[in-house]
């Protein structure tokens, strides 16, 4: 089973989402544990103060030190074999690879930013900083379960199909193909023939160009990092230069 916890000052942000949906289910078979911790029960003052104004002046609050360190080590006390990871703007991009690495992790423990940020000496005690993107949140609870849904998804018994998860976006380094289910025809609008010729190489072979196709429109920084095999080199030529050699785009 795999072990998430989350160390938040809002921990009911996670209520609602967490009980719903697939991520709900899971726990509820037993598949994955989410534990939500309040970092305030790691403030020693009878105000459980977690934040305070940064040395050298400047705007809004920083998460204390003392604070969150104290949390981590307690928690990583009881789980020493806990990866732990800030929701940080600063943090390596989370992507697919990033969210199959962590997938296979046993337990993982998610510092949830906020304010200005952490006082820079949390950091002696986190293994990985994480962003969901180039933007900034009022907090790291929203980048969190961005971060639990991409995670707990990968989890071996969460999801009914590893192929599915194998023919999705992202998972090849390119984004999937176009999907179309019934009526048949919308107006004008008609699934391709190829779908329905009951061809299964036909029909590989279309969901393999359309999603080089729909990489090379709305994704092509995909295609200059992906290290394409010598079927998708051919579709991405057909493509960019129809009509050659009797071929259509």
């Amino acid at each position: 089973m795999m072990k998430i916890s989350i160390l938040t000052l809002f921990p009911e942000m996670f209520d609602s989402p967490l009980k719903y949906s697939l991520i709900g289910k899971a726990i509820e078979r037993g598949i994955i544990q989410i534990d939500i911790i309040n970092l305030r029960d790691y403030a020693l003052d009878k105000h459980r103060q977690v934040d305070d104004y940064p040395y050298g002046g400047g705007a809004g609050m920083v998460i204390k030190a003392d604070v969150a360190l104290r949390a981590l080590r307690e928690l990583r006390r009881l789980d020493p074999e806990t990866r732990t990871i800030l929701m940080s703007p600063a943090g390596r991009p989370l992507n697919q690879q990033m969210a199959r690495d962590l997938a296979r992790e046993k337990k993982l423990l998610v510092l949830c930013g906020h304010y200005e940020g952490v006082d820079e000496r949390v950091l002696t005690e986190i293994d990985d900083q994480v962003s969901i993107g180039d933007y900034i949140l009022m907090g790291g609870e929203t980048a969190a379960l961005v971060l639990i849904e991409v995670v707990v998804r990968l989890v071996p018994g969460v999801l009914g199909s590893e192929i599915s998860i194998d023919d999705e976006s992202f998972s090849d380094g390119l984004l999937e193909y176009p999907q179309y289910t019934r009526p048949r025809k919308v107006g004008e609008l008609e699934v391709p023939p190829v779908l329905l010729s009951g061809n299964h190489e036909e029909i590989r072979r279309w969901r393999k160009k359309e999603s080089v196709r729909k990489t090379l429109l709305m994704r092509p920084d995909l295609l200059l990092k992906k290290r394409l095999d010598e079927e998708e080199k051919k579709y991405l030529m057909e493509i960019l230069f129809p009509g050659e050699d009797g071929e259509q785009p």
